[in-house]
């Protein structure tokens, strides 16, 4: 069984190992090893050409002990269901790491997004919502962008939802369009989250940053965001990279130069990019008038190539399962920030903690991304909206506070920083849990008879 189908059951692995270090009971423990519900939906859509396709999606809500549960949509050709359940687990314990008042959900369409036209991904999106309207709501189940999913689509999907319920309800799905009800900060929360993760290492490690060199895999929203205010900040970032291919540049690439040219053009979606970052590998940049006589020229490199570069940071931001048992013992970086999901497997995990290397996990340093969302969800049920710095203030905050309890749980009981997350996340959720009664509670009252 390959990477890809077991993930699921990857994910659950961390658990067992996180629980020693945690205040949890067996019992709560054996209920985050399934989820509350999976629903399975086919999306009739009429085609432009006049024909019918059926699309198949799924929606996974894996625990609401601590509150309605979150999680994105993917649109993407290679979504599956144990993909789903394990995304939504980890959400779970990502809004409990970030102490926010969610469980964990997710959903997906099994879709290449790039083939469809303008109006045949509206009506994809419209019609995932009539399917799931009665499993989603502002109190029950929260969805938001992922993998080729953004804010158009999400107001697409609030807006079928706000239809079919008769009443405008701008919480039940977060990152959507400002006029719509979004909220300022919201776009740049994943990366900005990992940012601020990276500033407490920064803080505790001494960094010039000018002197860090920087390697980052996936260029999308949030690996352009994160790669955006390192570079502001000094930081060298001498390599990125998407599903094209990659670009290295030892003296660090023009990164406001390579997010300009890479969104300059749009497929007929207009939402998709079909520019690459590896088209001119002199700065990074998609096109440009770069020196040709400039002896610091860059390289294209593939994404499996960037992994392995002599870096300070590697930033895995594309799918799952990039760094793994195979490739672990390559990997040079010191420190991983891992923004996209589940990007290093078990198996890597041992091997990287060998080398000594230390991984800031994704339940923590992608966390911004759903922080946000719950800022945002907030936002709109009070009906009163703040400030972009108000909510870069409390996101830092957050993200600082929660960065230092892990850390500081992983100093005391000599343990990596991932299982110290989910030690932390399920301290939480084991509260949670025993504050409705488990077995230990209603043993103790069944003695006391």
């Amino acid at each position: 069984m390959s990477n890809r189908d077991n993930i699921f059951e990857n994910a659950l692995l961390r658990l067992d190992r996180a629980a020693q270090f945690a205040n949890i009971g067996a019992e709560a423990l054996d209920r985050l090893k399934h989820p509350k519900s999976v629903v399975y939906v086919s999306i009739p859509v009429r085609m432009d050409d006049g024909s019918l396709r059926i699309f198949k999606g799924y929606r996974v809500r894996h625990d609401d002990t601590r509150g309605p549960t979150k999680g994105g949509i993917r649109f993407h050709p290679q979504v599956h269901l144990g993909e789903v359940k394990a995304l939504a687990f980890w959400m779970t314990c990502k809004c409990a790491v970030a102490g926010i008042p969610f469980g964990g959900g997710k959903g997906g369409v099994i879709v290449n997004p790039k083939e469809l036209s303008r109006m045949e991904l509206e009506r994809l999106s419209r019609g995932f919502v009539q399917q799931l309207a009665d499993f989603i709501g502002p109190d029950t189940d929260i969805p938001a962008p992922d993998v080729y999913t953004n804010s158009m689509i999400m107001g697409w999907m609030m807006d079928e939802y706000s239809t079919i319920q008769r009443r405008r309800t701008p919480g039940v799905i977060t990152g959507k369009p400002i006029p719509l009800g979004g909220s300022l900060g919201r776009d740049d929360a994943t990366g900005r989250g990992a940012y601020y993760c990276i500033k407490e290492l920064e803080r505790s490690n001494n960094w010039t940053p000018d002197n860090v060199r920087v390697a980052i895999q996936g260029f999308g929203n949030a690996g352009q965001h994160v790669a955006r205010l390192l570079h502001a900040d000094g930081y060298r970032c001498v390599a990125i990279s998407d599903s094209k291919g990659g670009v290295y540049r030892e003296e660090g690439l023009d990164i406001p130069r390579a997010i300009e040219l890479k969104r300059s053009q749009t497929s007929v979606s207009n939402v998709y990019g079909e520019r690459s970052v590896c088209d001119c590998p002199d700065c990074g940049c998609v096109e440009c008038h770069c020196n040709p006589d400039d002896s610091g020229s860059g390289s294209v490199i593939s994404n499996e190539q960037l992994l392995e570069l002599d870096v300070d940071i590697l930033i895995p931001a594309a799918l799952e399962n990039q760094i793994t048992g195979e490739n672990a013992s390559r990997i040079t970086a010191p420190y991983i920030v891992e923004v996209a999901n589940g990007p290093t497997t078990t198996e890597a995990d041992d091997i990287l903690k060998e080398l000594g290397t230390t991984v800031v996990p994704d339940i923590l340093a992608n966390a911004g991304g759903v922080t946000v969302s719950y800022f945002e969800w907030t936002q709109n049920r009070a009906g009163y909206y703040w400030s972009e710095g108000e909510v870069h203030q409390r996101l830092q905050k957050i993200m600082a506070q929660e960065f230092g309890a892990i850390h500081d749980l992983s100093v005391e009981t000599e343990i990596d920083m991932r299982t110290a997350a989910y030690a932390h996340a399920l301290n939480r959720i084991g509260e949670a849990m025993e504050s409705q009664g488990t077995s230990r509670y209603f043993n103790a009252a069944m003695q006391m008879t």
